[in-house]
């Protein structure tokens, strides 16, 4: 079975997804060369990552590995999703509906908003002062 690479991004995080059909059944799953639990401290991290493998059935059949990068640890964990959802496509196309109706095929387009000048932050004032 050959290898399937699909890149996933949220904020400004980006995943490389390599799967591979798993041999020997145990369908490890590796980010930045560390495994899921220890890459990702959160439980929460760990649900939203494995929810496309959950929902399609795959969960144990394949190796991912995955190069990570940039954002921080929740938009990465956003991004690996939106990587594995891509990735599963590419691998059964009939499983396209299932991802989409679920909303993991969409790149979440939530950017942080920038700085303006003359405020403290995005949106935040200084506090107002009638005299």
């Amino acid at each position: 079975m050959e290898e399937i690479v699909a890149t996933g991004r949220r904020k400004v995080a980006r995943a490389t997804v390599r799967m591979v059909e798993a041999k020997n059944g145990k369908g490890e799953i590796t980010i930045n060369r560390k495994p899921l639990k220890e890459y990702f401290p959160r439980e929460a991290l760990i649900f939203d990552v494995m929810k496309p493998l959950e929902l399609t059935g795959y969960e144990g059949r394949f190796n991912i590995r995955v190069f990570a990068r940039g954002g921080g640890i929740s938009a990465q964990a956003g991004a690996v999703r939106h990587g594995i959802a891509r990735a599963l496509v590419k691998y059964n196309p009939e499983l396209r509906k299932i991802l989409k109706d679920a909303g993991y095929l969409k790149r979440d387009p939530r950017m942080v908003e920038r700085k303006k000048y003359g405020r403290p932050k995005a949106r935040k004032r200084f506090q107002f002062s009638k005299r």
